[in-house]
């Protein structure tokens, strides 16, 4: 540990090196918290593009704050170096779990699945999706307790549009391979994924090849066997094809694996499976931080993003963490092709076919084959060149979003290319944007109050407030058309939507004549782009529709 030091932070040991820089335990000299602090190398932290990203990112993570999410606390600047202050969890990362243990318990998948919804709610919440869920990006901890780390790519809501995509190939929806702005949905797509490899041991689709991913993502069957039974619908759910058909948010989702859960494997199916997650991580305890098991994080205000601090206690501010794009934290897989499949380019280290995962634990084999190979298509013909992409290869990720130790003190990325027929040439310098294909996101829909009395009534409610959010990857909320719908004696009604909020949609239901008998309607709501994508909500509202009066 030579060079610049950050102070303010007492040096513990190296917890691993790689080519964009070194991470070292250390513990924050006030207060005694162990963190992790990753130095960038110089030729990487001088660049003055890489810390404007890091700025961007800070600003765009720094407000959560949730268990379930491993917290970024500082980044630091000066004319000596660059660095970032994460926190240190005490664990081991899911992949590793499942690498040295296979597949878990139904009980215990459901409480990483439930562990991760509630980060991604956590994220969500405030604009950010993660985009590369999988499960070395998951660090379970002794208490058997779930983290989500490493948001290294993580965009605002709605961003990310483009001709390249970023993600983790065997995880990643189906409308990620298209460079669809990023949706809350395409996390829960990834998380269910990772439900599936936690029950089977496997990830959900193993296509040897990108362009074979891609179309297993985008039309091959929702795997479910041999996923016990009692979770197959939380698999299908989860993994639907189209977006709106996933449930949403990350609440909704959480509500029914709960009920789902507790009908399957009893009231103490959540006990049952945290505790053989903290038996899992203890026979790996060699892996952690604290092998004796001392806690690795505590509570620490995050500090503001500028100089040194020289020492001083981290202030309330900005935190941030390294994006993968520019080779800093993690182990993603980062793939970038052409909307359209004009060609693939992605980066791998040193085993292309264990490219889709991370490093193994020290003194482990290898990682067990999970990415693409190291071969695919014919290259593209020189004579007829496809648009130039890149992507970037990352060290992997350890508990406390560090990165693992490998085999090589500084492992470095192979750049691996597989390629389909490059497209026509044109006089335009850049290919055309694609058709918009991609449906609206649609969530579940609200009545509030759920129980109305006839018009006329003197007493009671008379109309309903139905709510829902609903988004699309280029329509904005004052073109999105958001109606919802209901019937009642036999005839149906359609009601007009209006915008409110960030992605929130709201309209009246009511005043009702008076039915023969009481009613349940069910409110469903349908919304539609510009391009005429159509969308319905994942799940409906019921208001019951009283046939008499309240006295009183």
């Amino acid at each position: 540990m030579s060079g610049w030091q950050l102070s303010g932070y007492t040096p513990v040991r190296q917890l691993g090196a790689g080519a964009s820089g070194s991470v070292v335990l250390a513990t924050h000299d006030p207060t005694g918290t162990p963190v992790a602090i990753k130095y960038l190398v110089r030729d990487i932290g001088d660049d003055p593009s890489f810390r404007t990203a890091f700025r961007e990112e800070a600003r765009l993570l720094g407000a959560i704050d949730d268990p379930h999410v491993s917290r970024l606390y500082e980044y630091v600047e000066s004319a000596d170096g660059a660095a970032i202050v994460m926190e240190l969890v005490n664990g081991v990362s899911l992949r590793q779990m499942l690498r040295a243990h296979g597949p878990t318990t139904p009980e215990s998948a459901l409480c990483v699945l439930k562990g991760s919804l509630a980060g991604l709610a956590a994220a969500h919440a405030h604009g950010v999706v993660h985009r590369d869920y999988k499960p070395e990006n998951v660090l379970v901890t002794g208490d058997g307790l779930s983290k989500l780390a490493d948001f290294g790519i993580a965009v605002p809501i709605g961003q990310g549009t483009g001709t390249t995509v970023s993600g983790t190939p065997r995880y990643m929806a189906p409308e990620q391979w298209t460079g669809a702005p990023a949706s809350p949905a395409c996390d829960i797509y990834a998380a269910t994924a990772t439900f599936f490899e936690c029950l089977t041991g496997r990830p959900p689709y193993q296509g040897r090849d990108l362009l074979t991913l891609r179309e297993q993502h985008a039309s091959a069957p929702i795997p479910t066997d041999p996923a016990p039974v009692p979770v197959h619908d939380l698999l299908r759910h989860g993994m639907a094809k189209q977006p709106g058909d996933r449930p949403q948010p990350a609440q909704v989702f959480l509500a029914v694996l709960d009920q789902t859960a507790g009908e399957a494997y009893g009231p103490e199916w959540e006990e049952r499976g945290l505790r053989e997650l903290a038996r899992r991580a203890a026979l790996l305890a060699a892996l952690w931080p604290f092998p004796d098991g001392s806690s690795g994080a505590t509570s620490l205000a995050s500090s503001v993003l500028g100089a040194d601090p020289g020492g001083a206690p981290p202030r309330r501010g900005l935190v941030h963490r390294g994006r993968k794009r520019t080779a800093l934290v993690g182990g993603a897989l980062v793939a970038a092709l052409l909307v359209g499949g004009a060609g693939y380019r992605y980066a791998a280290h040193d085993d292309p076919a264990g490219a889709a995962g991370a490093a193994g634990p020290p003194g482990s084999a290898g990682p067990a084959p999970s990415g693409p190979p190291a071969t695919g298509p014919t290259a593209v013909p020189a004579s007829t060149p496809a648009p130039s992409l890149s992507a970037t290869g990352t060290p992997p990720a350890t508990p406390g979003g560090t990165p693992t130790r490998t085999g090589s003190a500084a492992p470095t990325a192979s750049t691996v290319r597989t390629s389909a027929p490059a497209p026509t040439p044109t006089t335009s310098t850049s290919p055309p944007p694609p058709p918009d294909v991609t449906a609206p996101v649609v969530g579940a829909v609200g009545g509030d109050p759920g129980e109305l009395v006839p018009d006329g009534c003197p007493y009671g409610y008379r109309t309903s407030t139905i709510s829902v959010t609903a988004t699309d990857d280029r329509t904005g909320p004052a073109a999105l058309k958001v109606t919802f719908r209901y019937a009642l004696a036999g005839s149906s009604s359609t009601v007009a939507m209006s915008p409110v909020g960030r992605g929130g949609f709201q309209g009246t239901l009511g005043p009702l004549p008076k039915p023969a008998k009481s009613s349940r309607l069910l409110i469903q709501v349908t919304a539609v782009d510009a391009a005429g994508n159509t969308a319905t909500s994942a799940s409906p509202a019921y208001v019951t529709l009283y046939a008499d009066c309240p006295i009183g």
